[in-house]
């Protein structure tokens, strides 16, 4: 048996599934970019379509491909003209007529003095021209080749502009292939009337339709409906490109269809169809016009792909910008996006698509049970982390203090220590430990060269107090005023970081989040997180803290603390029925009533902390009369530092002794 060289690799083909060489998902950058986004107020799904739009740093996103396809729109009526069709009939025209006068001109007969002024006769009107010309007995074959050539070309573009890629399968016209392409449409509109008649044999009808013309229709439909669509859009954007045309240029092309193939059945079979394909698809755009401005001239068959490319692209761009409602990134057609814009685009859109599938996958977003969409728990914590990290960074830099992870992990020090016991959770004292080894190795005799030997009875614990249970009310102030001076985002990220404070360092404590406008309401924290700033009257702070005395309540043993981030003084308060009474400026009752709220949480023992924000002074006149009627306190921080002001008065708070 021969043994593996480990310093050879194989390399096999890659048969699908995620590409290995991809790069990784940038998980970390996508949360912090929604949580930035929802923090502002804006819904998750909001926020996600934005992260969409923008895309993630080096990739491009949806904006992005939007332009890209906004350049390839502009392009093609800024290049390019509908009149080619026109212009080649006129060329071959001028050609025809120049051969058969320098052929004439070589004749003294009678006859071809008579035939130069025939074509002297010949009216200025292209297709006027072409039609009087139709039963003329050309001398020259040169010039009765350029005729000829007039009547198969414009053969060719009118049924290229009804069937795609049907031009380029007819180079060589023969009698037999336009009887055949004849019988075709005969065929076909007997089909679509069977169908317009619910005919029951019409399924019957289309296989043996499809099974004789197949090779006209690249598409391969299935069934009548198939083949309606496909050909409805293709005769919808042919009517575009006439409407585009100018009334003289509408005129002539018109005029000119009698002649194609120099058999004026065509030009009414395929009127016919149309006329049908209109009635069975009236929601296709059949009206609309485009205004090309370039020099390349596209004849009738490209004028018509030009208008099909243009449905495309207006059809991307409504699904690259993801305003209807119900839109996902799934909607947008890759095979018709590479077509259009090229395969790195549907990279770019595979590439977010997976972004949004790993968000949900790894558990980062949610969907509820009314299919919004909001930032799961994992994401919350993350969230919470860093707004508590920036909190902490921010104290440090204001006191001098650094961030321990372990502070209040297990209550507050005594500076003593104790003996270990079986069940103790406190820290370990390593000094005094390893100080009890080398004691009681030295009092044994033992040699303490090689190392010491540390037993049981040699280990000693931090002494802690024992922890107070708090229970805490955060009551913010989500009234307009905070979005309109810029206090949305600091409320929320204080919010953010006293409860990752709380639920991983105070995990005992009892936290409540209560946001009170014209009314309050107790917020879960994806709740407050994605809250979204609302225009109403009202600052009700008697409902909130009548929500907050109920959650003191209900932990009759705790600390109770209430916290109250506010930039406005009371402008309402409840009434027994429920109902919220507005008034500005306040009412005496509506302060008297806040007040009286404020003595029953003082009788319960609350402690009352008040963050002013801003400077108006009837706010100011307020929250001080309040703290001195509570025994409470006023904190006037700046925004930068609400988080951290609030943070450590809670801190500070559920250290202190209940008196």
């Amino acid at each position: 048996m021969t043994r593996r060289d480990p310093s050879r690799f194989a390399y096999g083909r890659w048969h699908g599934g995620p590409d290995p060489l991809a790069r990784p998902t940038n998980l970390s950058g996508a949360l912090d970019a929604l949580s930035r986004d929802v923090l502002e107020g804006s819904s998750v799904r909001q926020a996600l379509r934005e992260l969409m739009r923008r895309g993630m740093p080096g990739e491009r996103g949806l904006d992005d491909l939007m332009q890209r396809v906004w350049r390839r729109r502009s392009e093609i009526t800024r290049d390019n003209r509908l009149d080619g069709t026109l212009q080649e009939v006129r060329r071959l025209l001028d050609r025809a007529m120049s051969a058969e006068r320098e052929t004439l001109r070589r004749d003294d007969s009678d006859d071809a003095r008579f035939r130069e002024m025939q074509l002297d006769a010949v009216p200025p009107s292209t297709a006027q021209a072409v039609r009087d010309l139709a039963d003329y007995d050309w001398r020259s074959s040169d010039a009765r080749e350029a005729y000829d050539e007039i009547k198969r070309m414009l053969g060719q573009e009118l049924l290229e502009s009804r069937f795609k890629g049907i031009k380029q399968a007819m180079q060589q016209v023969t009698p037999q292939d336009v009887e055949r392409i004849q019988r075709m449409l005969a065929d076909l509109n007997d089909l679509l009337a069977s169908h317009a008649a619910d005919d029951p044999q019409t399924q019957q009808k289309f296989e043996r339709f499809m099974a004789e013309h197949g090779q006209f229709f690249p598409e391969n439909p299935r069934d009548v409906e198939e083949l309606i669509d496909a050909l409805a859009a293709r005769s919808a954007a042919a009517q575009r490109m006439m409407n585009s045309l100018s009334p003289e240029q509408r005129a002539e092309l018109a005029q000119l269809s009698a002649q194609a193939f120099g058999d004026p059945r065509l030009a009414n079979q395929l009127a016919e169809l149309d006329a049908r394909l209109r009635a069975a698809r009236p929601g296709e755009d059949w009206e609309s016009a485009e205004q090309f401005d370039g020099d390349n001239p596209f004849g009738m068959g490209q004028g018509t792909q030009a208008m099909q490319d243009l449905a495309d692209l207006d059809a991307l761009t409504d699904e690259l910008g993801q305003m209807y409602p119900g839109a996902t990134l799934e909607d947008i057609d890759l095979e018709r996006l590479t077509e259009h814009i090229g395969e790195d685009a549907a990279v770019d859109v595979q590439r977010l698509r997976e972004l949004e599938r790993e968000l949900a996958a790894r558990g980062l977003l949610e969907r509820a049970a009314d299919g919004s969409l909001t930032l799961a728990p994992k994401a919350l914590r993350r969230l919470g982390e860093t707004a508590f990290r920036d909190l902490v960074t921010d104290l440090a830099a204001r006191r001098g203090e650094h961030d321990d992870p372990t502070a209040g992990a297990a209550g507050e020090t005594t500076g003593s220590t104790r003996p270990w016991q079986f069940g103790d959770a406190q820290p370990f004292d390593t000094t005094t430990s390893v100080r009890n080894a080398v004691l009681r190795n030295a009092a044994e005799g033992r040699p303490t060269a090689g190392g010491v030997r540390l037993g049981v009875e040699d280990l000693e614990v931090v002494e802690t107090e024992r922890r107070t249970k708090a229970a805490i009310a955060l009551c913010v102030d989500t009234s307009w005023s905070m979005v309109a001076e810029g206090r949305w985002v600091p409320m929320k990220r204080t919010a953010l970081a006293l409860h990752h404070l709380v639920s991983t360092r105070f995990r005992g404590d009892e936290l409540a989040l209560i946001g009170f406008g014209r009314y309050a309401q107790r917020l879960s924290l994806g709740e407050l997180t994605g809250l979204d700033g609302a225009y109403e009257q009202g600052t009700n702070l008697h409902h909130a803290l009548l929500l907050a005395g109920r959650h003191l309540r209900r932990f009759p043993g705790a600390q109770p603390i209430v916290l109250v981030v506010t930039d406005g003084e009371p402008t309402a308060h409840l009434e027994p029925d429920g109902e919220a009474l507005f008034n500005y400026p306040p009412l005496p009752m509506t302060l008297g009533r806040t007040l009286r709220v404020v003595d029953d949480l003082a009788r319960i023992g609350a402690s009352l902390t008040v963050f002013r924000l801003g400077d108006e002074p009837r706010l100011h006149a307020f929250v001080d009369a309040l703290a001195r009627r509570s025994g409470g306190r006023v904190v006037a921080p700046d925004l930068a530092g609400l988080g951290p002001a609030v943070v450590s008065d809670y801190l500070r708070t559920r250290r202190r002794p209940r008196g």
